[in-house]
């Protein structure tokens, strides 16, 4: 294994905690978490409630390293590949300078079904020369979500943008009970389990992997289709 630390690419969202956690019960020294925050509209990247990622690293006790890329543009592309390229250009810039600083000895990243961010993250860790790990990469959505859940994973879904999910779902505890009904929307919609296409956005408010729990005060923003949590204030419990 290449020597120096690893780093979790991490959102705060249940798939990039799965996959941080993951890691620690697998004894990798994850000693960064790296957050993106875009500006706008993104197709690498988790968008909503990501400056809560600070909150969720204080109560994880890793150092946190924050991105701040200019606006992707993501809402008008002509040519998709080239913007998921383009996307990466800051992330991979921040890992090289923690590589210079420390050595990044291995990523983990929470894909499930995207070839689209898999294949570019994978081929950044190997400009890197570093080992990926994806724990979560062609598993069972449904699988998973019990996973999460039996390890004591507190998820919250704060974004949602599909088809059969209404405002009742914003704030609302990702439980045994929403996955059914999340199953049954999937039947019935496509909704995927786990939100993989974009039909909700989650943050973790709780788990195994965190010291203390993040306690939100938030309002809702619906417009009839789509939906987001605006978080008002948050704090560690």
């Amino acid at each position: 294994m290449t020597d120096g630390v690893w780093v979790s690419l991490f959102s705060g969202g249940k798939d990039s905690s799965w996959a941080l956690y993951r890691a620690l019960e697998n004894d990798y020294p994850v000693e960064r978490l790296v957050t993106v925050h875009p500006e706008g509209d993104s197709y690498m990247y988790h968008v909503p409630a990501t400056r809560l990622a600070s909150l969720a690293a204080e109560s994880i006790g890793i150092d946190l390293v924050e991105v701040e890329p200019d606006d992707f543009g993501a809402d008008d592309v002509p040519d998709s590949g080239q913007q998921g390229d383009e996307e990466l250009e800051p992330l991979e810039a921040a890992l090289r300078e923690l590589d210079a600083e420390v050595g990044v000895a291995g990523v983990t990243a929470g894909a499930v079904e995207s070839e689209y961010q898999t294949s570019r993250i994978e081929a950044m860790a190997e400009r890197l020369e570093a080992n990926l790990f994806a724990p979560l990469w062609q598993e069972n959505p449904r699988d998973l979500a019990d996973a999460m859940l039996s390890a004591g994973f507190e998820i919250r879904i704060i974004r949602v943008a599909a088809y059969g999910l209404d405002e009742s779902w914003l704030g609302r505890t990702l439980d045994a009970d929403a996955l059914d009904e999340l199953e049954a929307l999937n039947e019935e919609y496509g909704v995927h389990i786990l939100g993989e296409g974009g039909e909700f956005e989650t943050l973790v408010t709780d788990g195994p992997h965190m010291d203390q729990r993040i306690e939100l005060e938030y309002d809702t923003e619906w417009d009839g289709t789509r939906g987001s949590i605006v978080v008002e204030d948050a704090w560690l419990e």
